[in-house]
């Protein structure tokens, strides 16, 4: 037996009406908070050691305990896989879990939106860019905490022209799609998926309880 996961629950039902306000602001006014240091020392450590590195990188944003980025790592065995996330706890359990044979899966302690703002700083190429079942933020107050409202979110889509963002809440799939158009004036479609084999533990949770996912597949080559 398992325990079923719950649905996300919020008290918004459709796109978000302060949405487009808060992307026109942002726009206008790019993001200056002071990056931490614990993220541009990190940083400093990843660009020393493999700014020689002939892989192309895959970035796997808030990969917690690290099995979305080792199976990641199995389906691109050529790139170099980045599993970024701010947990010591959830990395170290990461690492402990790696064999000795995945060569191609690195860790990285990290904030993400200094992280990913770092990577544009230093023309870091990124050829993939996973977001797989981020922290939704549901209650409508807390809207400018999910990425696609937060004053990082320009940024954000230069990063990687391949960007593929997983969520179990239709919703949020739905406004970053909204979001992707408003800064690009490209449509993308959300689409509902069952995979074969789940790539992350929230996927493989989800699908136990039998709930939709979400996929919003983004390229801007």
């Amino acid at each position: 037996m398992h325990n079923p996961s719950r649905s996300v629950c919020s008290n918004q039902e459709d796109l978000h009406p302060d949405l487009m306000t808060l992307l026109q602001r942002h726009r206008q006014h790019p993001f200056r908070k002071p990056i931490s240091s614990h993220t541009h020392d990190a940083f400093a450590r990843f660009f020393f050691e493999h700014k020689g590195d002939r892989r192309s990188f895959i970035l796997d944003s808030g990969c917690g305990v690290g099995w979305s980025t080792r199976n990641l790592a199995a389906l691109y065995p050529d790139h170099l896989v980045l599993g970024i996330d701010k947990s010591a706890v959830r990395l170290d359990k990461a690492v402990k879990n790696t064999q000795p044979a995945e060569t191609n899966v690195l860790f990285i302690r990290a904030d993400l939106v200094d992280f990913w703002r770092l990577l544009l700083l230093h023309g870091v190429s990124i050829s993939r860019h996973y977001l797989l079942y981020p922290n939704p933020w549901p209650k409508k107050k807390d809207v400018m905490k999910r990425f696609h409202a937060h004053p990082v979110f320009f940024e954000l889509l230069q990063i990687s022209p391949h960007l593929e963002l997983r969520s179990n809440w239709e919703l949020y799939a739905r406004e970053f799609a909204w979001a992707v158009n408003f800064a690009t004036g490209r449509q993308f479609q959300v689409e509902t998926f069952r995979p074969q084999e789940p790539i992350s533990p929230f996927e493989k949770k989800y699908c136990r309880s039998g709930q939709a996912l979400y996929r919003l597949a983004i390229d801007l080559t």
